[in-house]
Formats: structure tokens, sequence, C-alpha cells
């Protein structure tokens, strides 16, 4: 479990606990790592732990080497490890498109590659991959987190045609909005076009997020959307689109008006 400190991560570290697996959290603060692997242990859970880049490949595959060594091998994988960084496309330092592909792409990237080979050799285990809402529509405010989570989208979709037939089962979760720190700290850089966007869906809560992807993990579910918002454009996208975005090109010249911006003239050529 990458990212497993908190969050979404955490929780469902939880939720294979309470199923009796044995759990491995990888992060990179070992101050939350050792908080998070305490609250487990108190609960019953076996708990196995490394503070980890997850933008470094060697360190991600030395890690699950040791944890599989200590553990045994990986059944199932959740790329739970990402950072958002929201900004206007003309703001954003360069860095920032780098830091979002190194660590919500890359880091997906080096933990499946870590793990898939045993896997397939083994014919079974499953791959879980975290992106998110805007990896499935393009949002304001997003032209640097969102392409790192297309990019995981399009990666888990062609991951599972290859690992398919080895046996190895294969989901991508599309989560709104989740009340985690990590969105706290999203928060003070999202402009107010992206927050009005953002606005019209509630937070979910990290526990419900968690036993939604277990319920949907059970019955085999290759896409996993946790709320009609996202199960609509997961399934209707195309046909949606159009209709999405002029709805926020409102939204956003909204806000502008309300925060005494420059109006914007948007077209749409769908």
């Amino acid at each position: 479990m990458t990212g497993g400190s908190s969050g979404i991560g955490l929780a469902l570290a939880g939720e294979f606990a309470a199923r009796g697996a044995v759990v491995s959290l990888l992060a990179r603060r070992p101050a939350g790592l050792a908080t998070a692997a305490e609250s487990l242990r108190a609960a019953g859970a076996t708990v196995h732990t490394r503070s980890v880049d997850v933008t470094d490949r060697d360190a991600v595959t030395a890690a699950v080497e040791e944890l599989e060594e200590e553990a045994g091998p990986c059944a199932v994988l959740v790329t739970s490890a990402g950072q958002a960084r929201p900004g206007a496309f003309l703001e954003l330092p360069d860095d920032v498109f780098r830091t979002m592909m190194d660590v919500d792409y890359f880091g997906t990237l080096w933990a499946v590659r870590a793990v898939a080979p045993g896997m397939t050799r083994r014919g079974r285990g499953t791959v879980v991959t975290i992106a998110s809402a805007a990896g499935l529509i393009g949002v304001y405010g997003y032209t640097a987190y969102g392409a790192a989570k297309f990019a995981v989208r399009g990666l888990t979709e062609a991951l599972r045609g290859e690992l398919v037939p080895h046996g190895v089962r294969v989901s991508c979760v599309f989560p709104p909005d989740v009340d985690t720190p990590q969105l706290a700290e999203e928060s003070q850089w999202k402009p107010a076009e992206t927050a009005a966007i953002a606005g019209i869906v509630k937070p979910l809560q990290p526990s419900a997020v968690a036993r939604g992807i277990m319920r949907r993990l059970d019955r085999g579910q290759p896409v996993i959307c946790l709320d009609g918002f996202s199960r609509a454009l997961a399934t209707w996208g195309g046909v949606l689109a159009p209709v999405l975005r002029r709805y926020m090109d409102g939204r956003v010249r909204a806000a502008r008006r309300t925060a005494g911006g420059p109006a914007v003239r948007t077209t749409t050529a769908d």
C-alpha cells in the first residue's frame, strides 16, 4: 500500500486488515508511517512498513522486495500515494508539472513494476491504482495534476489488457474530493475557478471511500467510481463532455465575476 500513512491508503489498509490480511505500508514520512502502523496494530493487524519516496524507482523496488521477504508475496497492490497542486496554467512553475508526473504517475508505475512480475509468475494478484475524477475530464486549474491522473488512467487501462490473461486483476479508482490532509493542502492553492467547480461535489470521508472500493473489488469491477458524478463521467463521458464543459465554463465565469477578475470568452468545438 503506497501512501499508506493517511487518507485513502490508511483507510483501505484498515479494511484489508479487518479481513485478516497482513498489511505492508509504504510512505515518505517516517513519523506518519509509524503513527499509522501503531493505529492498525492497536486494532489487531499485522503491519510491516517502509519509508520510501515513490518517485525513486530503485528505492521502491528494494522496499517491495524487503517487504515480500518479511510478509510474503504481494497479493494486492494499492497505489494510493499522490499529490495535487492546482493552479492556473500560465502561472504554474515548470517544476510543478514534473512533480505531478513524478509522484502521481511514476509513483504508481514503479510500484506496479515492482510487483507485476511476481504476480504474473504466480498467476494471481490484484493491482488497484488510485486516479481521480480529474482523470476523467479536464478541469480548470488541473493542467498539471489532471494530466498525471489521465496518465494513470491510461496506464491502468492498458495494463489490465496485458495482466488479466495472466490471472491478475487490475482496477482503477476515480474518487472525487476526499476529506484528507492532501485535500487540505491542495485547497490553499486552488484558484477561485477551480474551487467553484469542485464545490459541486461534497468531499467524501476516507472510510466511506475505502468501504466503497472494497465492495467494488469484491465484484471484480475494473473501473471504480464512488459517486454519481464520477460514475456518469466514466460511463457517458464522451456524450456528457460538451454539456459538462459548458457548465464548467459557466462556473468559471461566475467565479471571475464574483472575484472581480477579467471576463473570459470560451468556445466549445464539440
